[in-house]
């Protein structure tokens, strides 16, 4: 799309508005690196993946006799949806965890986490109740620490499988360029 924004003369696009928190992180495999490839800012929505990250949710949940039913709750959302699993409460508990060390809600840690991205210029949220834009702006109050930020980055961690893997072990980097390793270039 630049490239045809470029040679028409019309407005570059500026930004990608993609789902991007500690839970769903798959951007992490393209979309982002080639938003910051070609100078676009990211802008991620559901810092909080519905709600999971904050805390409102237990393991009690996966297993409530009425979440077959499906009476239309967020609870019932995410555990349609897939967002409600014992993985993405594994990875609560250390958003909770941390958020605990540094004396600020399990929300506001999560949304800090998405603005501490590279490449992040804004992150999009929504809000059910007052209170929830409130506690949001507690976010860029949170100050990690590096350990801190390791613990989060691991814990949500995912695989960028084929072709990153491979392009990134040893054999295929001597094969393709003698041992050098390549790195993007600095704006």
């Amino acid at each position: 799309m630049q490239a045809i924004a470029d040679l028409r003369g019309w407005s570059p696009l500026v930004a990608l508005q993609i789902e991007h928190n500690l839970i769903e992180r798959t951007g992490e495999r393209d979309l982002i690196p080639m938003a910051r490839e070609m100078g676009l800012g990211v802008v991620p929505y559901s810092p909080p993946a519905g709600g999971v990250l904050t805390g409102k949710y237990s393991r009690a949940d996966l297993t409530a006799p009425d979440a077959v039913a499906g009476d239309g709750t967020r609870r019932d959302f995410n555990l349609a949806n897939g967002g409600l699993t014992g993985r993405n409460l594994d990875i609560a508990d250390v958003v909770k965890e941390v958020a605990g060390e540094l004396g600020h809600t399990p929300a506001q840690v999560g949304l800090a986490w998405s603005l501490h991205r590279p490449g992040v210029t804004a992150s999009l949220i929504g809000a059910r109740t007052l209170a929830q834009p409130k506690d949001n702006l507690g976010a860029p109050e949170v100050d990690f620490t590096p350990a801190q930020l390791a613990r989060l980055d691991e814990v949500g961690a995912i695989e960028l499988g084929f072709p990153h893997d491979m392009l990134a072990s040893d054999r295929m980097r001597a094969a393709t360029h003698g041992g050098l390793k390549v790195e993007t270039r600095r704006r």
